[in-house]
């Protein structure tokens, strides 16, 4: 909808948080703005190759940056970090989603 341009600002209305991505764009790492009256985004950023040590080996990964906006007035810094360190476990083991 939001494409096409059909989404008007009352389908907004009411939301508090927000998740946006410029990865099919080819961007890696970007600063999300917040939109009000949202009080926090988070920040999608490309999937890449990389490399991961399993001991001595390297060994190839996928890599994938987010970044998270918030307002302070709203949510502290350290809550907003355990969320985002809780995404990126839930996002490397997404089994723990199933359980």
């Amino acid at each position: 909808l939001a494409r096409a341009g059909l989404v008007l600002p009352d389908d907004m209305a009411g939301q508090t948080f927000s998740v946006t991505t410029l990865g099919a764009s080819g961007v890696d790492f970007f600063t999300p703005i917040i939109n009000p009256p949202n009080v926090g985004i988070l920040g999608v950023g490309g999937v890449r190759d990389g490399v991961a040590w399993e001991g001595d080996r390297p060994v190839r990964t996928s890599v994938m940056t987010l970044s998270l906006t918030i307002d302070h007035r709203a949510v502290d810094g350290a809550p907003a970090a355990a969320f985002l360190g809780t995404v990126r476990d839930l996002l490397e083991s997404p089994y723990r989603l199933m359980s």
